[in-house]
């Protein structure tokens, strides 16, 4: 530090503490911002901070004399020097959450670094949850800090997570892993059994086959209850065709197409207006350019059939299915929308002169 009351770094510049956050808020004019959790926000800019307080631990000043970098490194672990080292790189320009957060806390900061840290060493304890009230400790939640529902292996019984926990958020209810539910997620979720166990702790939940809801174990004859779209019969459940019980709802020009415990409504063949199935053997009526030839509508081929499909001079007829269309003949080109004679250029100007 200077006479000026400066921090000064060893690339020789000189500023004071007070200025840290307005530099650091000044770098992000020009950046995108990410918003995140104020919790999530204070950890991670602890975090930093820490890894600062790591990289900086063993600073070499050079001047190979032991005791006099020995002395030289007492001052500099609790400088003001070394924490605007540590200050300047603690968030990262892109991150506006947390410049902002470290220019609100400035005082805190400096608090727990000249005055704080021997009887309060985790700075994440102190300032997120103490200081800040914007964390819980783990096993916490809420604006309180209360604690999360617990049970037989912890926290929500070591198989879910508590909403909210470690932060001042959230409503503690148990989040409970797949396969489990309840208020402390002790019991089989719909679609799970529970296994068998020799010894005497609970046995994990398993799945049961896809179409149950509830069953012994993990066969299809095991089940005691079904999903929707299937039935229970003999301990198996059997899959429901809504199709064929009328059970389905399709729209217009679309089929029911049956699927385990389900259907799906699938678009009729171009040649349909509206179908039973695929294809152009299922039309209950043939669309306009079809016709129905034994059990199939078939394209009607409107070139053969029509005597003059094509009324303009020069042209052809092209049939596509359920249509046609009229083109100009080879040899010609539609000009005006006539057909006429597709000549090299100096023979069409002749032409014309002609005429």
């Amino acid at each position: 530090m200077d006479a000026d009351g400066r921090v000064c770094v060893q690339d020789g510049m000189c500023w004071s503490w007070p200025l840290v956050s307005a530099l650091v808020l000044c770098s992000l004019l020009s950046v995108g911002t990410v918003r995140t959790a104020p919790c999530q926000t204070c950890r991670r800019l602890t975090d930093s901070f820490i890894k600062g307080l790591e990289r900086t631990a063993n600073k070499n000043f050079g001047g190979g004399n032991t005791a006099w970098e020995e002395e030289k490194l007492a001052k500099y672990a609790r400088s003001e020097t070394r924490l605007l080292e540590i200050v300047e790189a603690v968030c990262d320009k892109s991150d506006f959450d947390c410049n902002r957060l470290l220019e609100q806390i400035e005082d805190q900061v400096e608090t727990w670094w000249f005055h704080r840290q021997q009887e309060a060493p985790d700075l994440f304890q102190w300032l997120c949850i103490e200081e800040l009230r914007l964390c819980c400790p783990p096993g916490h939640y809420g604006p309180e800090c209360t604690e999360c529902p617990s049970g037989p292996g912890g926290v929500c019984g070591g198989l879910g997570r508590c909403e909210g926990e470690g932060t001042r958020l959230g409503d503690g209810d148990c989040v409970c892993d797949p396969g489990y539910s309840g208020v402390l997620c002790q019991d089989c979720a719909h679609g799970y059994y529970r296994e068998k166990s020799s010894n005497h702790t609970q046995p994990p939940c398993s799945a049961c086959h896809h179409s149950c809801k509830k069953c012994t174990g993990p066969q299809d004859n095991k089940c005691l209850d079904c999903k929707p779209g299937w039935i229970l019969h003999s301990n198996k459940c059997v899959d429901v065709d809504e199709c064929g019980t009328e059970l389905a709802r399709c729209p217009s020009n679309t089929y029911c197409f049956n699927t385990d415990g389900s259907y799906e409504c699938r678009g009729c063949d171009q040649a349909c207006v509206g179908c039973m199935g695929s294809g152009p053997a299922r039309c209950k009526k043939c669309a306009r350019g079809f016709r129905l030839t034994g059990a199939k509508c078939l394209d009607i081929d409107e070139c053969s059939e029509r005597a003059i499909a094509c009324p303009g001079l020069n042209e052809a007829c092209i049939n596509e299915e359920g249509s046609f269309r009229c083109e100009c003949a080879e040899g010609f080109i539609r000009r005006d929308s006539i057909c006429v004679e597709n000549l090299p250029p100096s023979e069409d100007i002749l032409n014309l002169d002609c005429v």
